[in-house]
């Protein structure tokens, strides 16, 4: 889809409010992003660190749930147990989560990571798998940018975010559940965006409008369920304040988010799963 189409056919709440199966979000950077992927940084730059999961032990795993992303699957500025194996102990006895997700990852990261020979053997081993990327992608721009450039960021999301479906349908087949998580906002929120942008948190619902388009346009294109975040953190008309589902930087979920995020993940989860 072009800038041009995404501006005219852009409603957020259509975007944030639906799924799909099949058919059916430390940020100076460039104007736009490389028409090309970089290489994952080998220590990514913070902006949205890693929490520990151990995995179930002694109980066979009957999932494996593989998990992609920023850091919000993985768990930033929350110490607590991160969405993505609140997900994996409700989905089944004995399930166990490997998350990959890093903070500050961009699209671009985690199409590269997805393609290093290192990560087969884990995409392979998946029952799951769970996406979550795209918000540093614009977020970095948010001080500075038109909405041209939103928008062509946007489309780079779309292009990376559907090269590494690819790549995950290639090595775990086309059978595998794919979730791709969309965001509630792609900067902060509650409380303390209102402190920190004043009016210009609509600005921010309209691209994180641009990247959840994105993010379902990819997943549609690949038979990958799009799950929208936003109705679980702000209410289903996307008009709720989230600031009691926040940390304290108001940019990432706090240990109740996640629960919140998680239950959107099981509800999504294919009946025949």
């Amino acid at each position: 889809m072009t800038a041009v189409a995404r501006r005219s056919v852009f409603g957020l709440a259509a975007l944030v409010g639906c799924t799909s199966w099949g058919h059916q979000a430390p940020r100076p950077a460039t104007a736009a992003p490389p028409a090309a992927p970089a290489p994952a940084p080998a220590t990514p730059t913070p902006s949205r660190s890693p929490s520990p999961e151990a995995p179930a032990t002694g109980v066979p795993a009957d999932d494996v749930v593989v998990t992609f992303g920023d850091s919000v699957p993985a768990g930033t500025a929350c110490d607590c147990v991160p969405f993505p194996a609140l997900y994996a102990r409700q989905l089944s006895t004995g399930a166990r989560s490997t998350n990959l997700a890093r903070s500050g990852l961009t699209s671009a990261d985690i199409r590269s990571q997805v393609e290093d020979p290192a990560t087969a053997q884990t995409i392979e081993s998946a029952t799951v798998i769970i996406l979550m990327v795209g918000a540093n992608d614009l977020a970095e721009l948010f001080d500075h940018a038109r909405d041209a450039d939103y928008q062509a960021a946007a489309d780079q999301v779309e292009a990376n975010v559907g090269a590494t479906l690819d790549r995950l349908r290639l090595l775990d087949g086309e059978d595998v559940p794919i979730l791709v998580l969309g965001y509630w906002n792609v900067v902060r929120d509650g409380d303390v965006a209102r402190d920190a942008y004043g009016p210009r948190t609509a600005e921010a619902d309209v691209i994180t409008g641009y990247v959840n388009e994105a993010l379902r346009d990819a997943a549609a294109a690949r038979s990958a369920r799009y799950v929208p975040t936003l109705p679980a953190l702000k209410g289903d008309d996307g008009s709720g304040d989230p600031t009691d589902l926040l940390a304290e930087d108001g940019d990432h979920p706090n240990a109740r988010g996640h629960a919140a995020i998680a239950a959107a993940a099981v509800a999504a989860q294919p009946a025949s799963h």
